[in-house]
């Protein structure tokens, strides 16, 4: 990004690994607004929504009457980072919803709610995703999503020795079931930050 300003990417702070993503993209030189509002939407180049409970989000989101901007804003082809209850937010599709729970949508893919067990059934994993070069992404695993549909215009861009999908992406979005920035790794982070670039051009 030598030669221009970097690129401003929000993190949706109402619930979840904030700070984490946060350090990492920092490190990657970027500007982070932590956004609680939708006018804070405003003016952003990219956007994570980080693990947490998908099912709390939903019902913040919807609360501080924030679903409907960020909606638009990513049928206008903002890209976004989504791990684990991020990737469900984006997801068309849920098993596994609690009564009432509702996404936003954008990517075809359907994605199965805590697919890996409770909190202490979560594990980490070595994972290899396409597009990243060096070793295996070492990840954490913590009640995690799997996808169990791919739709038109989506790519699998990771798996598990089992052949569970826990990585996808479309033209603008990157949907992972696991947690990057709990290890510190931030290279899917650049990941998302080369999509960002090329959406600026």
């Amino acid at each position: 990004m030598a030669g221009s300003s970097p690129p401003t990417i929000g993190i949706l702070a109402l619930q979840g690994d904030v700070a984490e993503h946060e350090a990492l993209l920092r490190g990657l030189g970027v500007n982070t607004v932590q956004v609680r509002r939708a006018d804070q939407l405003e003016g952003l180049d990219g956007l994570v929504l980080p693990g947490g409970e998908s099912s709390v989000m939903d019902k913040l989101l919807r609360l501080f009457d924030m679903k409907k901007p960020l909606q638009a804003m990513l049928r206008g082809g903002m890209p976004v980072l989504g791990t684990c209850a991020g990737l469900i937010l984006l997801a068309d599709e849920i098993e596994g919803a609690i009564t009432g729970q509702e996404t936003l949508g954008g990517l075809d893919v359907c994605v199965k709610r805590n697919a890996f067990g409770s909190q202490v059934e979560s594990r980490e994993e070595r994972v290899v995703v396409r597009g990243i070069g060096g070793p295996p992404l070492d990840v954490a695993l913590i009640r995690a999503p799997i996808v169990t549909r791919v739709g038109e215009g989506v790519d699998v861009i990771a798996t598990l020795d089992g052949g569970e999908i826990v990585g996808v992406e479309n033209s603008t979005m990157i949907g992972v079931s696991f947690h990057p920035e709990v290890s510190g790794d931030d290279r899917l982070h650049s990941l998302f930050l080369q999509k960002v670039a090329e959406s600026q051009r």
